[in-house]
């Protein structure tokens, strides 16, 4: 099926097809460039909608968060630090004597676990004066629905530390937090 008129005899030589190859090739060479264009059409057409998808991460959604993911139970974690310096010039609490305050005072009401860690740290004290010295971190770590009980302990802990040996305080940090074991 040509896609140009036939001639009809009366055309001159100049505008007649010829039977040469250039005019066997015609129809293909005009499929192909259809076909070309009609691609080079979707492919323009799809590019931005690529590039936009793409491109869109300067404002990206967010991504709810699947209920089934999160792990664990509801917990509270407590973490007090405990000074070793002691603001009435006696000396320093011992590495010994913070592990028989441990002993007596925190292990019979977190028999569960605990987690102390040593560190360094500074403050300023009912002086004024910038106090740096040799610290301990505890972390407890108990179940939500224990608040209540819990919150009443620690701070007993907290009285006896700093009645045991002189300190302005003893700090308390609290996050809720999910624990799996």
């Amino acid at each position: 099926m040509p896609l140009l008129p036939r001639p009809t005899g009366t055309e001159t030589r100049a505008t007649a097809p010829c039977d040469c190859p250039d005019d066997r090739r015609r129809p293909r060479r005009r499929a192909a460039l259809v076909a070309a264009t009609t691609g080079i059409a979707v492919l323009a057409a799809g590019a931005p909608v690529a590039y936009a998808t793409l491109g869109s991460a300067a404002t990206p959604e967010p991504r709810p968060a699947v209920a089934s993911a999160v792990r664990g139970k509801d917990y509270i974690e407590t973490r007090l630090l405990f000074g070793t310096e002691r603001p009435d010039g006696g000396p320093d609490v011992t590495d010994r004597q913070f592990l028989d305050f441990i002993d007596a005072e925190v292990t019979p009401r977190f028999p569960n676990g605990l987690t102390i860690q040593n560190g360094r740290g500074q403050w300023r004290d009912s002086n004024g004066v910038i106090e740096r010295e040799r610290s301990y971190e505890l972390t407890l770590l108990y179940p939500a629905s224990e608040a209540r009980v819990r919150g009443p302990q620690i701070e007993r802990i907290r009285d006896a530390y700093e009645k045991a040996y002189a300190q302005d305080s003893v700090a308390r940090l609290e996050e809720r937090l999910n624990a799996d074991f």
